[in-house]
């Protein structure tokens, strides 16, 4: 959706997606980043972030995005249905804040955005119209998926894991 409000971030996204994440908050017409992510599992004695909505929202404000501009909404530390549990998080924040949204897009990374997008828009649909938008991958080219491995894994996973979210996890 081309005309929405804020502009929501997977906090997970390579450091790539975040730039372009940025640039479409520019080009845009949104009011705010809002940055979405769990716990960091790996490196959180050294970091002083402890969750990805943490880092993502830092990165926005190193990349010069005013403070004002971004919100991070971490997710509580779930084993399972991590997608679920950042969208689930977001409605409740959203609940508890004045904010009042018509639209959102959310920006995620390459495949994995099908199923953000479906996630996302069972939570607040019909209250906000909810749009994607999908940062291309580094780590394959995409219109030659099968010839890379990570390719491979990507597409069966994220495959997977749709039709789980879309068929199997009946939550939203």
């Amino acid at each position: 959706m081309k005309s929405a409000e804020v502009l929501v971030v997977e906090g997970w996204l390579p450091d790539y997606a975040i730039e372009e994440a940025l640039t479409e908050f520019k080009t845009g017409s949104y009011r705010l980043v809002i940055t979405t992510g769990g716990t960091i599992e790996k490196g959180n004695y050294l970091s002083e972030y402890k969750n990805f909505a943490e880092v993502s929202a830092a990165t926005f404000k190193k990349l010069g995005l005013e403070s004002d501009k971004v919100v991070a909404v971490p997710t509580p530390m779930v084993i399972k249905d991590r997608s679920y549990a950042s969208a689930a998080e977001f409605k409740r924040w959203l609940s508890n804040s004045n904010l009042q949204l018509q639209s959102i897009n959310i920006f995620s990374l390459d495949v994995h955005t099908r199923r953000s997008w479906l996630l996302f828009k069972k939570l607040l649909t019909p209250n906000i119209k909810v749009g994607a938008i999908a940062a291309k991958t580094q780590d394959y080219d995409p219109n030659e998926w099968w010839g890379y491995s990570q390719g491979v894994r990507t597409i069966l996973d994220e495959g997977i894991a749709y039709i789980y979210a879309r068929f199997l996890n009946w939550k939203a």
